[in-house]
């Protein structure tokens, strides 16, 4: 497998969103491996998207979006669930894909990581990750295994209030680990 680098992520987040999808999802949790299929994501997009967290301009919380793409941005949401993001786009423009599904591949026995709450509880992802290059040696990163035998779906993204109708979802249709809320029958 091939580990995707800074500039799989220096790219607009939309781009990122669709072409993570069938990519490798690996976290390397003290010395336990756990992988997965990205078969769901979402792109948000900087000033010009209401529902991403950096809609109103650069804050203490969302200034991992607007640096260095390849990073992770985790947060917690509603105080509840841990969410994981990617930061993409150029340094100084904010953008991040939230990974929403994935199809579990080792080390995630019994778990159903269809939703970004459920995924970032599966991959024992949580504060201290925030900010982390995704890089092996950080024990979270993507990795390209060629499979690109898929369709994929787009839609407007789900869960959110506002910019609910643009069109920034993105899943791989007929997969069984994309959140339940969101497939289209």
């Amino acid at each position: 497998m091939k580990v995707l680098g800074f500039n799989f992520f220096n790219r607009p987040a939309r781009t990122v969103a669709k072409e993570l999808l069938g990519k490798i999802f690996v976290r390397n949790f003290r010395g336990k491996i756990f992988t997965g299929r990205v078969v769901e994501t979402e792109a948000y997009l900087g000033s010009e998207d209401p529902a991403s967290h950096a809609g109103n301009g650069l804050t203490k919380r969302n200034s991992v979006m607007f640096g260095k793409p390849g990073v992770a941005y985790i947060y917690l949401c509603y105080g509840f669930h841990f969410m994981m993001n990617v930061v993409t786009d150029k340094e100084g423009l904010a953008g991040a894909v939230l990974l929403r599904g994935v199809e579990p591949l080792s080390g995630l026995k019994g778990k159903v990581p269809n939703g970004p709450g459920k995924l970032a509880k599966a991959f024992k992802l949580g504060k201290k990750e925030n900010r982390l290059s995704l890089v092996p040696k950080n024990g979270i990163y993507f990795a390209e295994d060629g499979y690109k035998d898929f369709k994929i779906v787009i839609t407007g993204r789900i869960g959110i209030k506002e910019g609910q109708n643009m069109p920034l979802r993105y899943y791989i249709e007929g997969n069984k680990y994309v959140s339940k809320t969101g497939r289209r029958k």
